[in-house]
């Protein structure tokens, strides 16, 4: 399982990862002993409030695409094969990574175009940005640093921090966490400083990210949990799941977390950190989206070509939709509560009609 997953995030560092991952994934269909580690970014798509717009990335086209409360739709030229995208909610400035030309477009959300192009330490992959100190953090891949965005100047810093898949934020303690998927720790530093520490996650092979308060929820694919890590103590309480957990997405309003598991296709409801549901999906889950007003969570199942959406007060499926082009990530407008589905191939995405 490890050697499958490792081998897939590996094989997509080429500049070709879209299409050949695809191809891989068809490929390894019948067996898909692993999620398609590394073949897909978590973040998508991301929603500014400045102006009401959801942004999803368009590799194919070097773009982004840009859907606004009044459904009007456009694009903005990036950099060469964008993959990520992060927002401040309180500048308005949009962030796209762009893998394919090693660096971040910086949009004036108000404006409509890119203002700056940041230079990253490596190739660029996950991001995540702190508003409230206008930083803006990105992980290379197969390298151990760390790029630095000064919002307020366009210009970047590294730090040797180590490789991560996934970059978390917590403006409350002023501290980033790392995850790796190759690793059994997360990393947390501290900004301030530039320090770091090491923070056991239970096992290896991470996945999943998620934050509680003072508690981080982490995934691992090689077994059937998830950890919640206490960021104070560092203590880890172990919650029991389906088999090769994935994506993880929290709803404060219910207390409750959502967990996608890819070898059993289901999702598991967890609530006050005690499993409560198993809900049956798509085969092979690798993403959730959550509409918190709805009360719906979407669950991309790209090798099925599917999108299953849960009615979380009936804790029941409402809807299997059928999307041809290997749906990997869902977006929703949080004003407009429209869903797309953000695809591997064909068609960037896809609106999924009957939301």
């Amino acid at each position: 399982m490890a050697i499958m997953a490792l081998l897939q995030k590996r094989f997509c560092a080429a500049a070709s990862c879209f299409v050949a991952s695809t191809m891989l994934s068809l490929a390894l269909h019948a067996q898909a002993l692993s999620p398609q580690a590394g073949l897909v970014n978590r973040n998508a798509s991301a929603y500014n409030a400045v102006n009401a717009t959801l942004y999803l990335v368009d590799t194919s086209h070097n773009a982004v695409t840009l859907i606004s409360a009044g459904g009007k739709v456009s694009s903005i030229p990036v950099g060469q094969r964008p993959d990520a995208v992060a927002v401040n909610n309180r500048t308005g400035r949009v962030y796209v990574v762009n893998p394919g030309s090693k660096n971040v477009s910086v949009i004036d959300g108000n404006a409509g175009n890119v203002i700056a192009t940041v230079a990253t330490a490596a190739r660029p992959y996950a991001i995540a940005v702190d508003e409230v100190e206008n930083k803006i953090y990105v992980s290379n891949t197969f390298s151990n640093m760390l790029t630095v965005i000064d919002g307020a100047t366009d210009t970047a810093s590294n730090l040797k921090v180590g490789s991560a898949d996934a970059v978390m934020v917590d403006s409350d303690r002023h501290r980033i966490y790392l995850l790796g998927y190759e690793s059994d720790s997360l990393t947390e530093i501290n900004p301030a400083d530039g320090s770091t520490a090491k923070i056991p996650a239970g096992a290896m092979h991470l996945w999943g990210l998620a934050r509680s308060g003072s508690t981080l929820y982490v995934s691992h694919l090689q077994d059937s949990s998830i950890a919640a890590v206490d960021l104070t103590t560092h203590s880890i309480h172990t919650i029991a799941t389906g088999a090769m957990p994935c994506a993880i997405v929290e709803d404060a309003t219910r207390d409750e977390l959502y967990v996608a598991n890819y070898s059993d296709g289901t999702v598991t409801v967890v609530h006050h950190q005690q499993p409560i549901a198993a809900i049956p999906v798509a085969a092979r889950p690798q993403s959730l989206a959550l509409d918190r007003d709805k009360g719906l969570l979407y669950v991309a199942s790209p090798q099925q070509n599917q999108v299953t959406v849960i009615d979380l007060r009936k804790r029941l499926v409402v809807r299997r939709l059928h999307v041809d082009e290997h749906p990997y990530a869902v977006a929703i407008h949080p004003v407009t509560h429209t869903a797309f589905a953000i695809n591997l191939s064909g068609t960037s995405y896809t609106p999924l009609k009957g939301e």
